[in-house]
């Protein structure tokens, strides 16, 4: 069987930034790195999909519909052609045309990319091993932030590794941004 990739990068959206209205810690540093893992895709010839994410109301905490804040960032935008899929929930697939569009083109294997790891990264890798898809996920590419379950504070670097050690353990081969172009 040929194998034919794709770059899906979730949510790298304003609001995940710096001044932003749901900030999420370290998100700089994996949209720099999810912007050499679109040079990389755009070299090879990979398409690249682009998931943007919108509440349905006004009130929303962050991804308002129509603000700045939803978005995608100037560092990931998308090129002239490039897909992007408007999405309301975690999962990218839901309820919107992303498989619809992999099929077409063919596409085998995902590279995920994005935001939050313990969310939308999570809930799209997932659901992608179980359409079939083979995922690799560019964890230095992929932001978190703190979580808090009964009292107990997960500092964003916790939450982000123990999202990703799920991850890797049946769901996606994970990489950091080198490895992965290097590999590429």
């Amino acid at each position: 069987m040929t194998t034919k990739r794709a770059l899906l990068v979730i949510d790298i959206q304003n609001d995940y930034f710096p001044g932003g209205r749901w900030e999420l810690a370290g998100m700089d540093k994996a949209a720099a790195n999810a912007a050499r893992l679109i040079e990389s895709a755009r070299a090879a010839g990979d398409p690249v999909v682009h998931v943007r994410h919108e509440f349905q109301s006004a009130d929303a905490p962050f991804f308002a519909p129509g603000s700045d804040g939803a978005r995608i960032h100037p560092a990931v935008a998308p090129a002239e052609g490039e897909t992007v899929v408007l999405k309301h929930y975690p999962n990218a697939f839901r309820e919107t045309g992303l498989k619809d569009i992999l099929d077409r083109d063919g596409i085998t294997d995902l590279v995920i990319c994005g935001a939050m790891s313990h969310m939308c990264v999570d809930a799209a890798t997932r659901a992608a091993k179980d359409l079939g898809y083979a995922c690799t996920v560019v964890h230095d590419a992929c932001a978190s932030r703190d979580l808090e379950f009964d009292g107990v504070r997960v500092p964003a670097a916790q939450a982000h590794a123990a999202f990703m050690g799920a991850l890797g353990f049946a769901y996606a081969t994970l990489a950091t941004t080198d490895e992965f172009i290097a590999g590429a």
